[in-house]
């Protein structure tokens, strides 16, 4: 039995992937799915967050063994998480087997106001003024990552119960931000099976990224035609039929003979 792990992205935790996992293990059937948080979410929102996508790497790796997960692991990754995902693979590459990212974003192959739309600033800020007003903050939050409305209500009473329970920290938020804008993936693309997803609706950050990622590591690219940012919550279906079909040609392909 092999392990999949999901990382979700900037101040999100476990809890936020909504009806995805259930969905992806019926994908993966017979394999592990382990959600991890990063180092100031959810399960570890007391910790400090680094401030450096490199440690967050460490924490994952460390987090994972102490989960009792065995490497070569499958990698799931929205945004940040995606971010985490590409240096762990990149770094430790006899780790990772497979990798899923999903609206992400990095230097080099990004510019800022690609990877953070200059038309989200204004929202960001508000949230950031509202970060202790778990309603106001959560509602602001959903309209600038999902647009998906259809449980708007029960989404925001969940979420609002989630920040409640296990408040991220504004020191912690920042932090993230920065690790996030200052992450530099490396020139040569990851060492194993790569699929990107994205979100041409995404009004966060510009799917170009995702569209300039995919054509420099020559990756899989499939873009949803009107997700926004958390495509995991917009359309968990979809996000696992892509991962079944992606799963199903890669396992067909013929391996090369050594």
């Amino acid at each position: 039995m092999s392990t999949w792990i999901l990382l979700r992205g900037l101040t999100r935790e476990t809890r936020h992937w909504g009806r995805l996992p259930e969905a992806l293990r019926e994908v993966v059937s017979g394999d592990r799915v382990l959600l991890l948080d990063l180092p100031g979410n959810g399960e570890f929102a007391g910790l400090r967050a680094p401030a450096r996508v490199t440690d967050m790497v460490d924490f994952v790796r460390l987090a994972a063994r102490r989960a009792g997960a065995a490497a070569p692991y499958s990698v799931l990754a929205m945004s940040l998480g995606g971010m985490v995902a590409t240096d762990w693979a990149q770094r430790h590459p006899q780790e990772i087997e497979r990798l899923v990212l999903i609206n992400t974003s990095m230097r080099p192959f990004s510019r800022m106001t690609e990877r953070l739309r200059p038309s989200a600033w204004p929202a960001l800020l508000r949230v950031a003024r509202r970060w202790g007003d778990a309603p106001r903050a959560e509602r602001d939050i959903h309209r600038l990552t999902c647009n998906n409305v259809e449980t708007l209500g029960a989404d925001l009473d969940a979420w609002s119960a989630i920040r409640r329970s296990a408040p991220v920290s504004r020191g912690n938020a920042l932090r993230q931000l920065c690790a996030a804008a200052r992450f530099t993936a490396g020139a040569a693309k990851p060492d194993c099976p790569l699929l990107i997803l994205s979100s041409r609706a995404d009004h966060l950050v510009n799917p170009v990224c995702s569209t300039k990622l995919a054509a420099a590591w020559r990756a899989m690219h499939i873009e949803h035609a009107w997700a926004g940012h958390d495509l995991p919550h917009d359309d968990a279906a979809w996000t696992s039929e892509q991962v079944r079909s992606w799963l199903a040609q890669t396992q067909a392909e013929p391996k090369p003979v050594l």
